[in-house]
């Protein structure tokens, strides 16, 4: 189980923050103090972090604890199974990923049914296992000897379709083909938009998505962020392919077939089905959320951005201001601001600190107004606002 200190370390080679900072802040977080208060009231602890990289340390941790949390599920899974061998123990502890982790996890993770399983169940995985070898014989032979109405393999062709299913599905579950195909999925995948022809009446609002396609990881969020309305809607069938679904299946083929015999050509044919059946549908979800999160992200910050403008637009049009952040220890800190809010002048007062202190900060104040042509004075929710 990981301590505050690894987790720490960990955050601090990923964003380059000072590793006691982060192990200050991490303690305060958890034991219960907010984002706001950390940042205002604890900088002596967290070496002056603002809010935003607060919420950063806060993010990685939890994502870091979620991905040791699945970790650890999946070991004791595969250990349950008796199948954890040192090699795939390692392999796992390694994995540096949620994906990764996933990967690994397929072949062993419960499942219902399947073609694999069933074809399983009626003996033909050594058959399957004597396929991928690649060895120069007639398989056709070989599977003869499968044949079998007692277990519903009634043909030649039935033992070898259902080989087929079990390569379709070690090769669906391999972790090398699937880091390949989401990598090669990630460069070249097309996004495009189709119109559900039975709703083009009440389409009309995505009219310029009913025939659509561009490089998915070029195509602007605003556009992506519409054409999933338009899905999740009903109105518009999206696909998230690569031009050249050839190259997918080759890159496939490299990892699995050495020679050009008959077992070669069942090995081809395994491929081609796992592909179109179970990797490729796989890869298009990933490709679908990932960017929907992009999306989503991007949406985001040009809100944030928008909004901010907004925020900082002068409360009181083009007028001239003299702001006060009240604090009884801090004194208060006071700015003045032109029409456009240039800085013009800043300092801080301690009007709190005695009588004397007093009088010096209503001096400066009336000298600042008259000076600086002060319109308006704005005083802050500070802790001596009042």
């Amino acid at each position: 189980m990981m301590s505050i200190q690894d987790y720490a370390k960990r955050i601090a080679e990923e964003l380059g923050f000072s590793f006691r900072a982060i192990e200050n802040t991490l303690k305060l977080l958890l034991d219960g103090a907010s984002i706001p208060f950390v940042a205002r009231y604890r900088k002596e602890a967290t070496g002056g972090l603002d809010e935003v990289k607060i919420a950063e340390i806060r993010d990685l941790y939890n994502s870091i604890q979620e991905l040791e949390k699945r970790r650890e599920t999946i070991l004791n899974s595969i250990e349950e199974q008796g199948k954890l061998s040192k090699e795939l123990e390692s392999s796992i502890l390694s994995a540096n990923s949620l994906v990764m982790l996933e990967d690994l996890y397929l072949p062993y993770r419960p499942k219902r049914r399947t073609r694999a399983s069933m074809a399983i169940e009626k003996g033909l995985e050594p058959l399957a296992e004597l396929i991928l070898k690649e060895e120069n014989i007639d398989i056709e032979d070989e599977a003869l000897s499968y044949v079998s109405s007692e277990k519903e393999v009634d043909s030649v062709e039935d033992a070898l379709a259902g080989a087929r299913d079990i390569i379709a599905e070690r090769v669906n579950e391999d972790s090398l083909v699937r880091e390949r195909i989401r990598r090669y999925y990630k460069r070249n995948s097309i996004i495009s938009s189709k119109l559900v022809k039975a709703e083009k009446e009440k389409a009309g609002n995505y009219k310029n998505y009913f025939s659509w396609s561009e490089p998915a990881l070029k195509s602007p969020s605003h556009r992506v962020l519409a054409m999933y309305r338009g899905d999740e809607e009903g109105f518009l069938r999206l696909r998230f392919l690569p031009e050249d679904e050839d190259k997918a299946i080759e890159i496939i083929e490299k990892l699995f077939i050495r020679y050009n015999n008959q077992s070669s050509a069942q090995i081809e044919l395994a491929i081609r089905d796992s592909y179109k059946r179970l990797l490729s549908p796989s890869m298009e979800n990933e490709i679908k959320s990932m960017l929907k999160e992009k999306a989503d992200e991007e949406a985001i910050r040009v809100f944030a951005e928008n909004l901010e403008q907004l925020l900082m637009a002068p409360a009181l049009g083009e007028k001239r201001v003299l702001a006060i952040d009240p604090g009884f220890r801090s004194g208060c800190k006071i700015v003045c601001l032109d029409e456009s809010g240039k800085l013009l002048y800043d300092d801080i007062i301690y009007p709190h600190s005695s009588v004397r202190e007093e009088r010096q900060a209503i001096t400066i104040l009336e000298e600042l107004v008259k000076e600086y042509d002060i319109e308006a004075i704005g005083i802050g929710n500070g802790t001596a606002g009042r």
